[in-house]
């Protein structure tokens, strides 16, 4: 091929050239082999990849209560009935009490007396908020119940509830005369403070700045049983 340019003949001599090497089974070609040193994923495993998504507390309630209240079928007596998941949960752990297991009686007497109080708890709250509304719209002055139901507060996810305030007419007693003295003593503080700052050069500052102290110290006894 006398006729043929120079880069013809160097395109042929590469084809041309021998190799000892066999392109086949896990031998790819040279080309497309990966080169020593370098990555095969250049970008790296996204963000994230193989995790699982965070369940949002929200999204784990919803689940949980359609759960409970999904209907299953459940035998009673010689039929089949459909109840919610959570009525046959608390029927099988009453069922077993009944039969004499210890561990249903005891889980049983305690779910029963949380649910009553709650039930009680709420029923006085709603019935005495609305009794105080309708005295105050109609101008009604009389004494307050004790507990009050603003010092009622229920847990709606434990069940469990607490009394902040006073539940007896003693307790009452102590609670006003806390309550007073706390005014008192609150009045007594910015007395003496105010003392000190219209006259800095007071005589008997250091008796004043102890009286402070004291004061101070009694009140913080008082609005740890009387808070706000």
């Amino acid at each position: 091929m006398t006729g043929s340019s120079p880069s013809n003949r160097k395109a042929l001599t590469i084809r041309s050239a021998p190799t000892d090497y066999e392109v086949g089974y896990a031998k790819p070609p040279q080309s497309t082999r990966f080169k020593p040193g370098r990555s095969r994923n250049p970008k790296g495993r996204p963000k994230g990849a193989n995790r699982l998504p965070a369940l949002n507390d929200e999204r784990l309630k919803t689940t949980i209560m359609e759960e409970a209240y999904r209907q299953i079928a459940v035998s009673e007596g010689s039929r089949s009935v459909s109840i919610p998941m959570a009525q046959a949960v608390v029927r099988s752990i009453a069922v077993n009490a009944a039969k004499g297991n210890s561990r249903a009686q005891r889980l049983f007497a305690e779910m029963l007396v949380m649910t009553e109080r709650e039930k009680t708890a709420i029923d006085y709250k709603n019935h005495w908020e609305a009794e105080l509304e309708r005295r105050q719209r109609l101008g009604i002055d009389a004494s307050d119940p004790i507990p009050h139901p603003d010092h009622i507060q229920i847990d709606t996810q434990t069940g469990q509830v607490r009394i902040t305030g006073r539940m007896t007419r003693e307790e009452k007693k102590q609670w006003d005369w806390l309550v007073k003295r706390k005014v008192e003593f609150e009045a007594e503080l910015d007395e003496l403070r105010q003392m000190l700052i219209d006259d800095p050069n007071y005589p008997h500052r250091k008796l004043v700045e102890n009286d402070i102290q004291h004061t101070g110290k009694f009140l913080e006894i008082i609005r740890r049983s009387v808070p706000n």
